[in-house]
């Protein structure tokens, strides 16, 4: 017996070995220094194919969120990365932010694209963008509670669609799958060595809100 499910268990690593999540989940952890963990995942159940795979049937983010492993456990350690996607090659890869990992700044999809064109245009470089069908995520320097705080105290109006993803949040990396939809790059990572870069969240704040605030009509430019 022992024999047996040494043998699966040599197959699943294997197996996990093929997965692009395990492949993006290494470069993550590994060459980056960003501390990674598998998200629930989707399981098929009453004809739906996008049920989430934890014990809420009722799950606002199928398949997107940690749960077993917590998001405490997220980490940098090749052996662990291997052995979660080894045994879950399909499991969505969660990037826990905040601490000396990137943070991020979402809004919805439709304003995120939008807001990319009017910074395009206006010369803001941004580092990698995250897209889902329903939000994108502008991945930033790190920052603490106090800097943001300081940050939007000093705007007299921020968007409400933004979400700040700091220490104790978490984004979905590409090419996860979840309920939503497929994770893609919209601005991928630079290809180079060490980590890639990243903008300040001041800048992509700073933006956002100018970008929100200067249609000509004195509406929002990120309406949607």
């Amino acid at each position: 017996m022992r024999e047996i499910l040494g043998r699966r268990r040599k197959f699943s690593l294997r197996r996990g070995a093929r997965s692009p999540l395990l492949r993006a989940a290494l470069t993550c952890a590994t060459e980056w220094q960003w501390p990674v963990v598998p998200g629930v995942g989707l399981r098929s159940g009453g004809g739906r194919p996008r049920v989430c795979g934890c014990p809420d049937p009722e799950c606002a983010v199928p398949g997107g969120h940690p749960f077993d492993p917590v998001l405490l456990a997220a980490t940098t350690d090749a052996r662990m990365v291997r052995w979660w996607w080894g045994n879950r090659p399909s499991a969505p890869l969660l990037l826990a932010t905040g601490g000396h990992a990137p943070c991020a700044v979402s809004l919805p999809a439709v304003a995120a694209a939008r807001a990319l064109a009017v910074f395009d245009r206006a010369g803001v470089r941004l580092g990698p963008v995250v897209a889902t069908p329903t939000r994108w995520s502008l991945l930033v320097e790190p920052y603490s509670l106090e800097d943001l705080g300081e940050l939007l105290s000093q705007q007299d109006w921020v968007p409400s669609s933004l979400r700040f993803h700091g220490e104790g949040g978490y984004v979905v990396l590409p090419p996860s799958q979840t309920g939503s939809g497929r994770v893609r790059w919209e601005r991928p990572p630079l290809r180079r060595s060490g980590r890639p870069w990243l903008p300040q969240v001041a800048t992509v704040v700073n933006a956002l809100v100018e970008a929100s605030t200067s249609a000509p009509d004195g509406g929002s430019r990120l309406a949607y």
